[in-house]
């Protein structure tokens, strides 16, 4: 270890006289077992000779041997090396030079910045990084170093980011590790090395410079550490200490260096070297130098990670700031750090999803990141090549095209790569990926606006840079919005400029381009691409293009535009706006206004007349402007779009009077101006415009206010039209025909509360007009509004269409009448008043009519009230109030506990009602003054004794009076403030603390007593004089020594002899006079001394005191006290005795410590010393003492025994007490000196932990299955290295699996021995595939490994394990829609490969969904299907699917498998993808449905359309299209719905049919119509029949129905009315669907409740049955608690200790394995299973196989130690024979001693009985068990007797009569303890306790399924009624009267019986013959 003295002087170099100073530390590690050396050896004017002999002195080396120096870099030394060595450098002493260092060792480093350099230069810079978090720039910064170290890997390269945030670990921690070449002394020094870059940097083993390496594809050439800056600032960015743990391949050592921030300013504070450092060389795994657990374990991998090198960056005390990032933004992290290392995680190409993209042999970098937090969280991780939404990885799988490019940069051999990816407007939305960790443009969904054509789109790119720059294949955040002149948008370009914010671009460039230190940014990157001389060019097929780059590029933009946009231009951008009617709030803002459109090449403008198509119902309108959801940047105020919305004004605003907003696609581009204007102007008609009034009695004015009651009218009104002229209906020709109009008269009465109707009436009209009478009883005050308005009769609606019916508004105001009377406000006067307290009377004036009114001038009010005294100050007059104020009132309170009523009259004269009365009661006023008893002057007291005062409180009048914080102040000097609260009773006493003056010569004091409220700063204080005279208390004591020859004054201190007496000590007493008081019994009773309790009363009286005993021990002070104390003063002395130590007497020997290992010293010194007779050290010895003295024990090693001087205690250290030979145990020492001696006892304990052995565990060779455990627990113990057991708990032992691929599951993967050097693993279950495996059971002492034991594994595979689920079927099969699936037929395989079939056919199913994007999978559906029966040709290994059912729609589908292991476990197999196609070609029918036709002959051809825009397609029976193959002709005609086709509407050209073109199963119509005065029938109905004519195929025609009118008008409405039919129709059916569904639930719900509810009380009733419950107790709580209860029992029984065979069985669990013999079968009587089992105890591990095959295997596998036992070599009869003893079912005797064959007393284990009775029936045969010996002879001589053989016998006391009849012998009796017996199975109770707890939990099942049943219930019936559904109900009920009502209007619709018929228009009448075709 390093000398502390050297720290003074450890700079770089010192120089002195001239020569430069040398010191080299030279750390000696030859010997393992000596104490590592290490010196500080100055070599200034030394050779390589010099120093070798002043090493061969300095550590005493024999000239003879051999040894090797090495730098810490394990370079070894020579003349030349030597020279090379600076100061401090250090150096190694080793036998050889690739020695392990058994011994830590430091190094000296030396830098020389101030420390903020480091710790605070990085800060700001991460902060800024663009587009990423500080974090995962600085993480990316140690990844750097990481990816440069592991660039030399050939296969793999692995770096691991660990965050560890566990407190109870050792705190937060970064960890970054990696598999690298690691770093020497050397590089570590220089990456401590502030800038020192990689160009300046110099290895001690390659001197040569930087080489920049050469070009590979996009610059992935791993060349990313470079400055020696940004590892340490991203260090300490993220926290103030950072650990370098790392390894070198040429190196066996790790070398350790810590830079801290502590550490810097801890140096800087002592004025020491800041940057220098200690570096730490040791071995792979030893951590004894630190604390942390999580660090021990990350060094514990050194050797487990069997890495050459590797390179550890431990981060910790990390900022606070970070840590809630990193875990709540885990995956953020990961996300950006994806984007960073895209390339060299995924290679050249990057993340498409292929192998292709590790193409030039470039090796991936592998990057881990994983979240630990303290538990219960569980640990997460995630491998960075899974990310799949990185911005790299989103604009690659985004893109449509791409657009390849390099720049060739003069001078430089490596080009610049490019690419450029166009992501297309598609639809309604921008593909240009959105960066998740900034935030998402709002996307158009269902939810949005207007039919998905709102035009909502995000803007691309936005304001982002195009170029995401890769500086050597790592990304660079910040290069702002660098872009190139020949890839940006120009004037006069054939694309918008939209197009250019639709790609992405990606720049590889290399080091040739200078970044920043912290690799955030470019230095030069512009200034260089756009320098001279840079070419660009074009790449295509990996070839450069020599072509106009500017060119190329536009052709690729334009391309990609043609190709993929598809958009509408908005043209004359108006205004940005917020649109509230929209009811996606995210979709309000922003929309952009435009005034005109380009669609389809024809220009929409504001002002312009349109007409809808597809509304309902169809509109007319101005347009007011067109909107698009979005904000992008505009080219001339135009942009372009997919879609948008249009706002209209409808026309006429007469009657419309709003605006409407549809999408544009809705607009009818083939309607003209002139349509569109006839239509507005028919709509016009005359309305009402104004009222006028009369008054005939007077006009009812507004200006001034009437009194309240004032009657209003009589007034006439009369209707006006715009012509002036009055009317008193609606005008013909309006739409409604002659409607009677009304005028209603309303009164409103504005009020505070709100308006309140007061007064309405209906007026109808007469001759006059709408003639009013005249209203009464008016009498509310304030503001009122007349309001006449005209209705229309019928339905007494004030509009007609949409405006507004003339209305008229007429105000007026009602004030207050005169005052009549007045009122006491109430609760204005409390009912009790003070004494002399003013208070208020507030009045209220008011009129007749109780309205509050203004009072009469000079009124004076008039006060009455008896006994009492009654004033007031003034009055106050209000608008309405008058106010008596300061009126006071004073009087005696005789009582104050009982209140006297009082009354007060008021009486204001002048008023026609003038008086009232008010009830008082009077209590006592405020305080006014205090009251002080005694009224003595002064007040006598003796010292030692309170003084006592009464006080009292009175009010002005002299009552006693109680109010709050009446607290009062008695002040007395010397004494604290004394004080009585009156607040409760007005009264109190005061009593002051006792008076203790110190009174000289016996004259009394005086004092004042000042008494005062602190809370009433009126009151005068008061002030009394007290007087204090002297008392005779005791004051004083004294203690002196008989004859005076001591005097103990308080707190002295004296010396006295150790265990000596002190006596004769006296004492007396003195009073406050200084007077003797004389001594009494009573005095000497309060006489009390601390150093003993037994005090003789009559010496106290005397005077005297007791003798005082001095303590034996000299080391401290005793404290003594004699005391007086009476209850009013206390008096005492104190002193201080200090022991003295008396001559020596013996030796004593003081043990710190006294156990010692066998092979070490005592750590502690052993202390001899001379002591007294009391044990005190007399500090007697000297130094010349040590040669006197010895020491002699048993086994003792003599030799380094040494015997110490301690002048500072007198006394001598024995050191060097080792043992080295014995067993452990108590050992005797014995030490001498002179004639003293002295004893010790030392226990001697086993040495040091040397080797772990497995002293039990399972029988070899060890064969498991996988995912099954181990029964019996392997136990290892420790011994040391003389082979004594060690019980060193220090040890810790870990279960490590060999390789780490196998998983094993322990309750404890380590632990440490317990109190006897064991430690106990049981293996639960162990994972893995088949193979041989090791379990290393490794010790470790001192963070060493000690030699431990390995146990060999092989893991076989389970027969009944699945593992994989096979499908079969016809992959060939066509699947149509709406058919069958071919037939499935699944097997289920197992580990073995064989198939399993012991599955239930219900534990399979078939699983099958639509395929969908992976944003749709939340909203699946999946469908399940059962297996099918077999049949009785089936395979009995298969499952089997048949006639399944294909889905009616076409589309891929995908199937999967699934099989139900146990609960919560399923296997699946492989997803099968399907493709569903359309069935057989049936029927024409349109894509979608079109509503029916309603036409008339007008010259309008809206009027005559029957067909718009309508595509026809051929379907199969399903609806799927399925004629793509089939084309022909679509023959159209029209029919006559109910009769002959006669007098038939004729289409355009007056033919009566037409014909399509049928190509690829469709046919499109663009417009189809009737001719112009078509002939037909008016009002009748006709079809409209489209008839496919295909070859060879018959397909059913489409019929649309549709009616046709002469007249225009009625046309018109009846298509109004139609589709307002349609409208309800739907509405209702909607409802219907809703309320029938709700209904079905709730039945469904009922039904569901009472098949719980029966199920429940089935399952209760059979409980009570079995006496398991009671009625009352079937709840919830009590079967938890009655299941807890008996689960606890059970498991104690399970628990409990039984009968169990120690037999260990590997095999058993292998194919065709039944297992061992004895574990075949239990036996649950003790005796029976003693005997039974030693009577087969040569067969009980004999392993029974079902195939010779498996025995043969079993045999070989073990070199046939093991016995085996195929069932296929036993032969024996199965049949169940009676006893020998019973013929035809009947006793031949009565036998004794109850026989019973052996093998009837098994209880099988394994499920295969009969193999098992087979096996049992081979080894026992028919062995008779009966009770004893005697019995059993019995039995057998009545057998024999009889002629019958009997078989073997055994007796449950162990005996055994053979089968031929002999019995005793030790051969025939069963020893005591046999070590094979058969277990014992669990008694019969548990079993019981079992089905009980089944029972239960079914109950408990059926139990929430009751009240989940019951709570779905009233949840769905609460849905049923709740308000909503009300609701909708009455809407139902509403829109199905309204639709009665439009039917109605259909069927009475007049139709004028009018025929028409074909008129001639110049050419002949008829029918064309011809047949026109449509094109």
């Amino acid at each position: 270890m390093s000398n502390p003295n050297d720290q003074g002087v450890l700079s770089a170099s010192i120089r002195t006289s001239g020569i430069v100073r040398r010191r080299i530390r030279v750390h000696d590690r030859r010997h393992e077992n000596e104490e590592p050396g290490e010196k500080l050896l100055d070599t200034a004017d030394l050779d390589f000779n010099g120093f070798l002999a002043e090493l061969h002195q300095e550590f005493s080396i024999p000239s003879k041997e051999e040894f090797v120096l090495t730098t810490t870099d394990r370079i070894v030394l020579d003349f030349d090396k030597f020279k090379e060595l600076q100061d401090l450098s250090a150096v190694y002493m080793l036998q050889r030079e690739d020695q392990l260092l058994q011994a830590a060792t430091e190094e000296h480093v030396n830098f020389t910045p101030h420390y903020n350099t480091l710790t605070e230069s990085g800060r700001d810079e991460y902060y800024y990084c663009e587009g990423k978090v500080p974090l995962t720039c600085a993480l990316a910064e140690l990844i750097d170093n990481s990816i440069s170290a592991t660039k030399e890997n050939k296969d793999d390269r692995s770096i691991e980011i660990r965050m560890l945030f566990d407190e109870s670990r050792g705190g937060n921690a970064i960890v970054v590790l990696d598999n690298g070449c690691g770093m020497s002394c050397t590089k570590l020094k220089n990456w401590a090395t502030y800038r020192l870059n990689k160009f300046d940097r110099k290895d001690s083993r390659f001197e040569e410079g930087y080489v920049r390496p050469d070009h590979v594809p996009r610059s992935l050439n791993s060349d990313v550490s470079y400055f020696g800056v940004g590892g340490k600032h991203a260090a300490f960015f993220i926290g103030e200490s950072t650990r370098m743990i790392t390894k070198s391949k040429d190196s066996p050592d790790v070398h350790e260096l810590i830079l801290s921030k502590k550490g810097f300013e801890e140096r800087e504070r002592n004025k020491e070297e800041v940057f220098q450092e200690i570096m730490k060389n040791r071995q792979p795994g030893e951590f004894s130098h630190v604390d942390q657990p999580f660090l021990r374990d990350l060094i514990c991998e050194e050797k487990d990670m069997a890495k050459e090198s590797f390179t550890a960056v431990v981060i910790t005390e990390i900022r606070p700031e970070h840590v809630p990032f990193l875990k709540d933004e885990f995956e953020k992290v990961a996300r950006q750090l994806t984007h960073i290392y895209h390339y060299y995680i995924h290679g050249v190409n990057g993340n498409t999803g292929s192998s292709a993209s590790n193409s030039h042999g470039f090796c991936k970098v592998d990057i881990q990141l994983t979240l630990n937090e303290k538990a219960p969280k569980l640990p997460r991780a995630i491998n960075l090549k899974e990310i799949d939404d990185d911005m790299q990885t989103l604009y690659i799988k985004s893109s449509a095209d791409t657009f390849r490019f390099q720049a060739t940069i003069p001078h430089e051999r490596s080009p610049v790569e490019g690419i450029l990816r166009y992501h297309p407007f598609l639809y309604d939305r921008e593909t240009y990926p959105q960066d998740p960790d900034v935030g998402q443009v709002s996307q158009n969904d269902d939810d949005g606006v207007g039919d998905d054509e709102s035009g909502a789109t995000q803007v691309a790119r936005g304001k982002r840079g195009i170029f995401d720059c890769y500086w050597n294949g790592r990304l660079i955040p910040k290069n702002g919005d660098f872009r190139f002149d020949w890839c940006t948008w120009h004037k006069g370009s054939k694309v918008p400029d939209e197009c250019c914010n639709r790609f992405s671009g990606v720049l590889f460039m290399s080091s040739k381009f200078k970044v920043n230190t912290s690799k955030l940014s470019f230095v030069d990157l512009e200034q260089i691409l756009k320098g001279p001389g840079v070419i660009f060019t074009r790449v295509v097929n990996e070839q450069s293009q020599r072509s106009n780059i500017q060119r190329e590029f536009t052709n690729w933009l334009q391309k990609c535009h043609e190709k993929h946009d598809k958009q509408i231009k908005f043209m004359g951008f108006i205004d940005t706006i917020e649109r509230l009617d929209v009811p996606t709030k995210r979709h309000q803002y922003p929309w952009e206004t435009f005034s005109s459109i380009e669609w389809d090449q024809k220009v929409y403008k504001t002002g312009q007349l349109v007409k809808s198509q597809r509304t309902q119902p169809i509109v007319y309108g101005t347009i007011v402007k067109f909107l698009r959801y979005g904000e992008t940047v505009k080219r001339n105020g135009s942009v372009f779009a997919t879609g948008g919305e249009v706002e209209l004004a409808l026309e006429p605003k007469a009657i419309h009077n709003m605006n409407k907003i549809m999408p544009i696609s809705k607009i009818d581009k083939s309607a003209t101006d002139e349509a569109i204007k006839s239509h507005i102007a028919s709509e016009v008609t005359k309305l009402p415009d104004s009222l006028t009034v009369q008054w005939p009695k007077g006009e009812l004015s507004s200006e001034e206010a009437v009194p309240a009651g004032t009657p209003i009218g009589p007034l006439t009104v009369k209707i006006l039209n715009k012509r002036g002229e009055p009317v008193a209906r609606m005008p013909p020709g309006a739409g409604v025909q002659g409607k009677k109009l009304v005028v209603k008269l309303e009164i409103v009465h504005h009020a505070s509360a709100g308006d309140e109707e007061v007064f309405t009436i209906t007026a109808q009209h007469t001759k006059q007009g709408f003639c009013f009478t005249e209203i009464r009883n008016l009498t509310k005050l304030g503001n009122y509004t007349l309001s006449l308005n005209t209705l229309i009769q019928e339905n007494n609606t004030p509009k007609f269409g949409d405006m507004e019916l003339p209305r008229l508004e007429l105000s007026f105001r009602m004030k207050e009448g005169a005052a009549q009377k007045f009122t006491i406000g109430t609760g204005s006067v409390s009912p009790t008043v003070h004494v002399g307290v003013p208070f208020d009377i507030p009045l209220q004036i008011r009129d007749a009519y109780d309205h509050p009114t203004a009072p009469p001038p000079d009124l004076k009010p008039e006060l009455q009230c008896s006994d009492l005294d009654l004033s007031y100050d003034k009055v106050v007059t209000g608008v309405s109030t008058f106010i008596i104020s300061g009126v006071k009132a004073k009087g005696k309170v005789q009582n104050y506990q009982q209140l006297k009523s009082y009354d007060l009259k008021v009486r204001l004269p002048g008023l026609k009602k003038d008086m009232q009365n008010i009830k008082i009661s009077l209590l006592p006023g405020y305080p006014h003054f205090l009251y002080i008893r005694p009224e003595d002057d002064p007040v006598t007291v003796e010292n030692g004794y309170p003084v006592k005062f009464d006080v009292e409180v009175h009010d002005e009048a002299g009552n006693i009076t109680a109010h709050p914080r009446q607290i009062v102040h008695c002040k007395v000097a010397g004494l604290p403030v004394a004080v009585v609260n009156c607040s409760n009773t007005g009264a109190g006493q005061i009593v002051t603390k006792p008076l203790n003056l110190k009174i000289t010569n016996g004259e009394p004091k005086m004092l004042k007593a000042e008494f005062e409220m602190p809370a009433k700063k009126n009151f005068v204080k008061i002030v009394r004089d007290v007087k204090v005279f002297p008392s005779r208390r005791v004051s004083r004591m004294e203690l002196t020594q008989k004859d005076m020859t001591l005097v103990l004054r308080d707190n002295d201190e004296i010396e006295w002899p150790a265990g000596g007496l002190l006596e004769n000590l006296l004492y007396k007493l003195y009073d406050e006079a200084d007077r003797e008081v004389p001594l009494s019994e009573e005095l000497a009773k309060r006489i009390k001394v601390n150093w003993t309790g037994d005090v003789n009363l009559g010496d106290l009286v005397q005077g005297k005191l007791p003798d005082l005993q001095v303590p034996q021990k000299a080391q401290k002070k005793c404290f003594n006290q004699v005391s007086y104390q009476d209850h009013n003063v206390s008096v005492s002395v104190s002193f201080k005795i200090t022991p003295h130590p008396d001559e020596p007497t013996s030796l004593r020997a003081t043990l710190p410590e006294t156990t010692v290992k066998l092979g070490e010293t005592l750590p502690e010194h052993i202390r001899l010393e001379l002591v007294d007779q009391y044990n005190n050290s007399t500090a007697t010895l000297t130094p010349t003492c040590v040669k006197d003295m010895t020491a002699e024990a048993e086994g003792l090693d003599k030799s380094s025994i040494k015997f110490i001087w301690e002048g500072s205690t007198s006394s001598v250290l024995l050191s060097g007490v080792q043992f080295q030979t014995g067993t452990p145990g108590p050992r005797e020492l014995c030490i001498t000196y002179k004639s003293f001696k002295e004893q010790v006892i030392l226990k001697v304990t086993a040495g040091d932990p040397a080797e772990l052995k497995l002293i039990s565990g399972p029988e070899m060779p060890l064969q498991v299955f996988s995912d099954y455990g181990i029964t019996e627990p392997f136990i290892v113990q420790l011994f040391d290295k003389w082979g004594n057991p060690s019980a060193d708990q220090r040890v810790v032992v870990q279960l490590k699996p060999s390789p780490p691929t196998l998983k094993v599951l322990t309750p404890f993967i380590s632990q440490p021995v317990n109190n006897e050097g064991k430690a106990s693993f049981t293996v639960e279950s162990v994972i893995g595939a088949k193979g041989y495996y090791q379990l290393i059971f490794e010790g470790s002492f001192n963070k060493k490994l000690i030699p431990s034991p390995s146990v060999n594994l092989t893991i076989i595979p389970d027969p009944k394990k699945p593992v994989k689920l096979v499908v079969h079927f016809d992959r060939s099969a066509k699947f149509p829609a709406g058919g069958k699936f071919t037939v499935f037929s699944l097997s289920v395989m197992s580990e073995e490969e064989n198939l399993i079939t012991t599955f239930s056919p219900a534990a399979v199913s078939m699983q099958l969904w639509s395929e969908v994007p992976p944003e749709e999978m939340p909203q699946l559906t999946v469908t399940e299907l059962k297996c099918s029966k077999p049949l009785g040709s089936d395979k009995t290994d298969c499952f089997y699917f048949r006639d399944k059912e294909i889905p009616q729609l076409v589309g891929k589908y995908i199937i999967q498998f699934s099989l139900r292991i146990s609960q919560g476990k399923v296997l699946k197999s492989d997803q099968i993808s399907v493709n569903v196609e359309p069935n057989q070609p049936v029927k024409l029918r349109p894509v979608s449905q079109p509503p029916n036709p309603v036409v008339s002959y007008g010259e309008n051809i809206s009027d005559r359309t029957l067909v718009e825009d309508m595509t026809l397609v051929i379907m199969d029976e399903y609806g799927n299209p399925a004629g793509q193959d089939l084309n022909g002709e679509v023959l159209i005609s029209i029919e006559n719905s109910r009769e002959e086709n006669r007098n038939l509407p004729l289409f355009e050209g007056k033919t009566s049919s037409c014909q399509i073109d049928l190509v690829k199963g469709k046919a499109h119509i663009e417009r189809l119509t009737i001719m112009t005065n078509s002939p037909g029938d008016n009002g009748r109905s006709y079809v409209l029949l489209f008839k496919p004519d295909v070859f060879s195929v018959s397909l059913q025609p489409f019929e649309l129905p549709f009616q046709f009118f002469n007249d225009g008008d009625e046309q018109r409405r009846i298509v109004e009315l139609t589709k307002k039919k349609a409208e309800l129709s739907e509405a209702v059916a909607k409802y219907k669907d809703v309320l029938d569904m709700h209904a079905l639930l709730h039945t469904a719900q009922s039904e569901k409740v009472k098949d719980a509810e029966r199920k429940e009380s089935a399952k209760r009733n059979e409980l009570i049955g079995r006496n398991l419950v009671v009625q009352r107790d079937c709840n919830m709580l009590n079967i938890n608690r009655l299941l807890k209860e008996k689960k606890t029992r059970a498991e104690q029984i399970e628990k409990a200790n039984r009968r169990v065979c120690t037999l260990s069985d590997p095999f058993r669990g292998q194919q065709d394995v039944l297992g061992k013999v004895g574990h075949l079968a239990l036996v649950s009587d003790d005796a029976a299973a003693r005997v039974i089992s030693w009577q087969i105890s040569g067969d009980m591990d004999c392993v029974v196989t079902g195939t010779k095959t498996a025995a043969q295997k079993i045999y070989n596998d073990t070199r046939g130690r093991q016995q085996v036992l195929p069932l296929t070599n036993v032969l024996v009869r199965l049949e169940r024979r009676p006893l020998p003893h019973i013929k035809y079912g009947r006793p031949l005797f009565d036998p004794p001693g109850h026989p019973v064959y052996a093998r009837d007393l098994l209880e099988y284990t394994h499920p295969d009985r009969a193999s098992c009775e087979k096996v049992f029936i081979n080894f026992l045969g028919d062995t008779i068990l009966i009770d004893d010996l005697d019995s059993g002879n019995t039995y057998r001589e009545q057998l024999v007797a009889k002629n019958i053989m009997c078989p073997t016998i055994l007796t449950r006391q162990g005996e055994r009569i053979s089968s031929r009849g002999k019995f005793g012998g030790t051969q025939n009796k069963a020893p005591l303890n046999i070590s094979l017996v058969f277990g014992a199975p669990l008694p019969q109770q548990y079993h019981t306790l079992k089905e009980e707890i089944a029972l239960l939990d079914q109950y408990k099942l059926l139990l929430q399924k009751k009240e989940e049943a019951r709570r779905e219930h009233d949840e769905q019936l609460n849905e049923m009624n709740s308000p909503e559904m009300q609701r909708n109900r009455q809407e139902m009920e509403d829109r199905q009267k309204e639709l009665q009502e439009i039917e109605r209007q259909l069927v009475s619709s007049p139709v004028r019986p009018v025929r028409r018929s074909l008129e001639p228009a110049g050419e002949t009448s008829g029918v064309i013959a011809k047949r026109a075709r449509l094109n």
